[in-house]
């Protein structure tokens, strides 16, 4: 018997094809992700993944096995353009089973699992996961991950009572999360107790297969009083660290004393796998404030409880969660690995004080990825960046804001640029919007000078124009980077997603899609969107399907998830999204603090050019067992 590893047979290939091994990145090894949609018309949709491991001449087979008959394949040649097909011959009164079959120099190699749509299935566009939502709570955000090993993905759903805001006083709900298969199979139910309070800044949660194993984690700051996924109390239960006395009134219900702790949750049972100390501690609770003291004085659990995280590839090769604490003034980013079982402290980045240049530059959210071309990521933190070896990269001054879009917004441009608002806060002077080279900090545009600028978006939504566009809050105007207005205002400035079938982008608000200059595409009736005025969604990411993605929403009573995905066709052929490192990075961190949309690591709109192979290898490498 001969064992010969996969990820030699992959590195063989690749080789072969004169791609480069530095730096393969670890990631999910997906399945075909196979759908089929009953259409209106009574068509049915079909769309599956291309992986972002496979080579150019692979094509597709599609097959149907309606009820008891033998299998029949749908198309009449190889499907190489696409990743979608339409079937318009079916009989929906019995069970039809579609299989997609991968070829390879003309013969089929491989085949997916079944889609099985069943009988008398109706026309609907999305697919429903029921919840157990406790009393009083309603789903929020959301995150996904292969928490089996199976190459599917589930849900990680943050259940949300009463959130209270950082500034206010006042006793929150316990946040809860929940972890469902996508058949609505409840795995898991974390409480994270009294001693964390619920609110958009306080639970940042990552879902990541951290240790190489096919199967992801689930990591946030916990406390005295978390119960894990299998009733497992992290601490001491009796403690109770709330101020529960009404003066000064501005601290009841805030929670500033006792021990933080960082956990390493089980994805597939809840349970807390390892624990440790948060980095880094509150205290001093007064040492969060502005630079020079801007922003005032502030010693009452504002500033010191304003968390960020993310995941980042900081070798290369392996994911490791970065916690983070602050971003009005002093700011720490602590860099963790996982592997065997164990927590490693990587590098703790720490601006220490409000006059070092790399404070007071943070946002509301954050972004990762490989800002220098070295195959490891960076943190885009707002202004500023930290290098992959925790040391700051450089600092653009243009201090904080609610929003960022890092990505090749300009395809003629080398490289990543950012995208960002910011605020004027206590007599600041600065712009309300900029762009930067994310890789030097050249400042390359500057707009709405000493303005307040609370929203904004940059993305390719207008094929007339060549690159993304931009838009902002009280921009009267969709802008061109280098600032000149190219035409009237989008109708939104919350979210985005790619839905019809070109390669331009379109504006998610709400429950519903519109497309610029074309109107509304798309509502999701019966559905509401999370977080007020910001109209997120629970989450929206390639999660099946083709590279299109879909979004997720609440049902109006709470009770369900509802997944929407596109059934218009396309002739665009691109891996799954999902394998496109930065976006992946993106769709984990969607949940971290003012959600924003996930974007890709290279120029994807109407002016692409050839689409470059991710340097990626799947895990877990399972072993393939061949005969001498």
């Amino acid at each position: 018997m001969l064992q010969i590893k996969i990820s030699v047979i992959l590195s063989t290939l690749l080789l072969m094809t004169g791609f480069s091994l530095k730096a393969q990145r670890q990631m999910e090894n997906l399945d075909r992700g196979l759908i089929a949609i009953h259409k209106a018309n009574d068509s049915v949709y079909i769309g599956w993944r291309l992986l972002g491991t496979e080579l150019e001449g692979i094509a597709f087979n599609i097959y149907r096995k309606s009820g008891n008959e033998d299998p029949i394949k749908l198309n009449k040649v190889p499907i190489t353009k696409s990743t979608n097909f339409e079937d318009g011959k079916i009989n929906f009164a019995i069970d039809n089973f579609y299989t997609i079959k991968t070829l390879s120099k003309g013969i089929e190699i491989e085949t997916s699992k079944p889609f099985i749509l069943k009988a008398n299935s109706p026309a609907l566009q999305y697919f429903t996961i029921p919840l157990k939502t406790p009393a009083g709570y309603s789903p929020n955000d959301a995150s996904v991950g292969d928490l089996d090993g199976d190459g599917e993905y589930e849900i990680i759903l943050h259940q949300t009572g009463r959130g209270i805001d950082n500034p206010s006083p006042g006793i929150s709900d316990i946040p809860i999360f929940q972890a469902y298969k996508m058949n609505g199979t409840l795995l898991w139910e974390i409480n994270l107790g009294r001693n964390i309070r619920e609110g958009a800044h306080y639970t940042q949660f990552m879902v990541y297969d951290l240790d190489g194993d096919g199967i992801a984690e689930f990591a946030c700051k916990t406390a005295d009083g978390t119960r894990d996924g299998k009733g497992k109390i992290i601490g001491d239960s009796t403690k109770d660290w709330r101020n529960l006395t009404t003066s000064p009134a501005n601290m009841y219900g805030k929670i500033l004393n006792g021990p933080e702790y960082f956990t390493i949750f089980s994805g597939k049972t809840g349970e807390a796998l390892a624990t440790t100390d948060y980095i880094p501690s509150r205290y001093p609770t007064d040492g969060w404030n502005g630079h020079g003291g801007n922003g005032g004085s502030d010693n009452n659990g504002n500033r010191v409880d304003r968390f960020l995280a993310c995941v980042a590839y900081l070798d290369g090769v392996h994911p490791s969660v970065i916690m983070c604490r602050g971003y009005y003034g002093r700011t720490v980013l602590a860099a963790w690995g996982w592997k065997n079982g164990k927590l490693t402290s990587r590098w703790v980045f720490d601006s220490k004080d409000g006059e070092n240049p790399f404070s007071g530059q943070g946002n509301h959210n954050l972004c990762v990825a490989d800002v220098d071309g070295d195959g490891k990521d960076e943190i885009i933190y707002g202004s500023m960046v930290v290098d992959d070896n925790g040391k700051g990269l450089f600092s653009t001054g243009l201090r904080h804001g609610d929003a960022i879009h890092v990505s090749q917004l300009d395809p003629k441009r080398k490289g990543l640029q950012v995208f960002g608002i910011h605020e004027i806060e206590d007599g600041t002077q600065g712009p309300g919007v900029s762009i930067y080279d994310a890789k030097t900090g050249e400042i390359i545009f500057k707009g709405s000078i000493n303005k307040d600028v609370g929203r904004g978006v940059a993305e390719d939504i207008d094929p007339s124009n060549y690159g993304a566009e931009m838009w902002w809050s009280g921009s009267e105007g969709l802008y061109n980077l280098k600032g000149k207005r190219i035409g009237d205002t989008p109708s939104s400035t919350n979210f985005l997603i790619w839905w019809d079938g070109d390669l331009n982008r379109e504006l998610l608000d709400g429950n519903h899609i519109d497309k610029y200059k074309q109107g509304r595409l798309f509502t999701a009736k019966g559905c509401i969107s999370n977080n007020g005025t910001k109209s997120t969604p629970v989450l929206c990411a390639d999660l099946f399907g083709d590279w299109r993605e879909e979004v997720i929403f609440r049902t109006a009573d709470n009770q369900n998830l509802r997944i929407y995905t596109t059934t218009i066709p396309t002739n665009h052929r691109i891996f799954t999204l999902m394998h496109d490192p930065q976006y992946r990075l993106g769709v984990a961190t969607e949940n971290v603090g003012y959600n924003q949309p996930p974007h890709t690591g290279f120029y994807l709109g109407s002016d692409m050019k050839k689409l470059t192979k991710p340097n990626i290898i799947l895990i877990p490498q399972r072993l393939k067992t061949i005969d001498n």
